[in-house]
């Protein structure tokens, strides 16, 4: 495996319960920047045995990736809600529940 493809992996598995990151943030803490499509390939390409929390990687928007009604889509609607993160009409409100969040509120109070 790159080097690169373990830094990806390592920060999607990093994502702690209740938090989620869009695929661009992903990329820049893996250290590569502007390469949010690659963090999506990766993630359909997770090796045998690896376990990931995919289902915390969001669009920069903060929707969810997958086709509204697929059985994925509830999948992840289903597991973000069993880790207390609100879903509403596919969508997360990343200043809550972004991984970023509590940088913010502990740097600026919101």
């Amino acid at each position: 495996m790159q080097d690169s493809h373990a830094r990806v992996y390592a920060a999607i598995a990093a994502i702690p319960p209740g938090r989620v990151a869009s695929y661009g943030a992903i990329a820049a803490r893996a250290g590569l920047p502007g390469r949010a499509r690659l963090v999506g390939k990766l993630l359909g390409e997770v090796p045998d045995g690896m376990q990931l929390p995919w289902f915390r990687v969001l669009r920069a928007s903060g929707e969810i990736a997958l086709p509204k009604g697929s059985r994925g889509f509830r999948e992840q609607v289903r597991r973000l809600r069993a880790e207390g993160v609100e879903v509403r009409n596919g969508r997360v409100a990343l200043s809550a529940f972004g991984l970023d969040a509590d940088l913010d509120r502990e740097l600026w109070g919101m």
